[in-house]
């Protein structure tokens, strides 16, 4: 690579890291992953810097690169072993920390692809068009899985509900008419 390419790949991806850093981590759940899969795409797109450099829109085939990097991690067997022998320290959260972890709790529950889909739509502001593109599949699918997914984090992040209404409140059936019941029978 010639020393002007470099320093453009370094420019970049010095201008970038965080952003691939948060993507990353939202679609996994683990900073530590998340890294790896940040450090996997850089590497990545090292070697294929001119390719890249001749792409309409960097950050599409960025987010392509890093996506592609996450889902194949998830195929490997061995990307879920955590070898430690002792368990993990616990960090000290910022004040918002419950609404993130709810946040990143209910993205865990999803399905990977619904995971990147919304990622990097919503995270990463992709047009449905280049979240196409970057998971190699078709725009209705993108609209479709969109769809399914936040009508599963709604679910999962909307407050639980009542079992309904008092007691004393609740319509009773008789003899086929609905009367409320108000507490004394006549």
């Amino acid at each position: 690579m010639s020393p002007e390419l470099e320093r453009e790949y370094c420019e970049y991806i010095r201008a970038r890291w965080s952003r691939l850093h948060r993507a990353a981590f939202l679609l996994c759940g683990d900073a530590h992953r998340a890294e790896d899969i940040v450090q996997a795409t850089a590497l990545t797109l090292y070697v294929k810097w001119s390719r890249v450099k001749a792409a309409d829109n960097f950050d599409a085939y960025v987010h392509r690169v890093l996506t592609r990097q996450f889902l194949g991690q998830r195929r490997l067997r061995w990307a879920g072993v955590l070898l430690t022998d002792r368990p993990p320290e616990v960090a000290v959260a910022p004040p918002d920390i419950e609404e993130r972890d709810a946040v990143s709790a209910a993205l865990a529950q999803l399905a990977p692809g619904q995971r990147a889909i919304l990622v990097l739509r919503f995270f990463c502001d992709q047009s449905i068009e280049a979240t196409a593109a970057a998971l190699s599949c078709s725009v209705g699918n993108v609209k479709s899985q969109s769809a399914r997914g936040l009508a599963t984090l709604r679910r999962l992040l909307s407050p639980p509900e009542s079992s309904g209404p008092p007691a004393g409140d609740r319509p009773v059936r008789a003899y086929g008419r609905r009367s409320t019941r108000r507490g004394s029978m006549s």
